[in-house]
């Protein structure tokens, strides 16, 4: 094809999501005059703290399985199986949270949110495993409603079977990282963690002009309410902080096409580069530190995961999990 036959392409692209972006975006637009727009306490009324337990999985510590595949679904399926099945995670009876990156009214080919084929794919699986419900949610920078369903990540949830929880004000506790610096009485987004079993985070692997990187540990940020923007003044130290908050059952690093340039957001097909890898984990720390190589970094390069792996949530050298490295082309 042609350099002009490409610029109309993408010209064509760019409008048809904008066209759709504009009607979901006239949906939400009440609903956003109240989101996230005061201080940390406005979400709790009298919400009681939390405590939040672990949802690792005995025996799977340490677990780490590299994909390089051009295709997201045959790679999930291909990561789990080396990881000795979904079944060694997600059990009958279990109820499952996926926390998605929906940060942004954003269509699914700019590569800004977690893919909905791959979300549809995981719900799927889990329920094949006999999880009892599956729970997909995440707390958005712009309105929930706008960002689920622009995104995709909400029709393709609901359509595989799951439960897609947005947040509303009934949602958020206060919750206290024991031993925290930033994360103090604030408004965690506790309704779809009560009761889980398991949770798995499923992150896109993203350029960030503000911390390098945006991948696993990054995306425990939409569990927090209220104004979160006051962390971007000490990013590397949150991001380390929601790594200690959360210790996952599983996280799985979508790099089979990543946002190279102009992230978190992007807004360009330009601003991808097909990296052709999938990262899982449980290793939270394992896993982003072999992502961030998609980016063209080194983990040293990365403040963030250098103070994870001094706080004890991981190791930068994922190479010393022995991880398990599978070609499917």
């Amino acid at each position: 094809m042609s350099g002009q036959g490409k610029d109309l392409d993408r010209r064509q692209f760019m409008q048809r999501a904008g066209k759709a972006g504009l009607g979901v975006a006239a949906i939400g637009a009440l609903a956003w005059w109240g989101h996230d727009s005061k201080g940390p306490d406005a979400s709790l009324g009298a919400s009681p703290s939390v405590k939040l337990p672990s949802y690792a999985v005995a025996g799977r510590e340490k677990r780490l399985a590299i994909v390089k595949s051009s295709h997201r679904v045959p790679a999930l399926r291909a990561g789990l199986e080396a990881l000795g099945g979904l079944g060694a995670f997600v059990s009958a009876g279990h109820r499952v949270v996926i926390k998605v990156n929906a940060a942004f009214a954003s269509p699914p080919a700019l590569g800004a949110t977690s893919n909905p084929e791959l979300v549809a794919e995981l719900v799927r699986l889990c329920l094949k495993a006999g999880a009892k419900e599956v729970v997909v949610t995440d707390n958005p920078i712009n309105d929930p409603a706008s960002c689920f369903e622009l995104s995709g990540i909400g029709p393709a949830a609901r359509q595989a079977g799951a439960s897609v929880v947005l947040p509303h004000p009934g949602a958020f506790a206060s919750y206290s990282l024991p031993g925290g610096r930033l994360i103090a009485n604030w408004p965690l987004l506790w309704g779809p963690l009560k009761g889980a079993d398991r949770v798995i985070g499923l992150a896109p692997v993203k350029d960030h002009h503000r911390s390098q990187a945006s991948v696993c540990m990054k995306n425990w940020y939409g569990l927090l309410g209220g104004r979160r923007n006051v962390f971007h003044q000490d990013i590397n130290g949150i991001i380390s902080e929601l790594g200690r908050m959360i210790t996952p059952s599983l996280v799985i690093a979508d790099g089979v096409v990543s946002l190279a340039r102009n992230g978190p957001t992007g807004g360009s097909l330009e601003d991808l580069k097909p990296t052709g890898t999938m990262i899982l984990g449980t290793d939270q720390v394992a896993v982003d530190s072999a992502a961030v190589g998609l980016l063209g970094l080194k983990p040293e390069q990365v403040a963030w995961l250098g103070l994870a792996q001094k706080a004890g949530v991981g190791a930068t050298d994922f190479q010393s999990l022995n991880p398990t490295t599978v070609e499917l082309g």
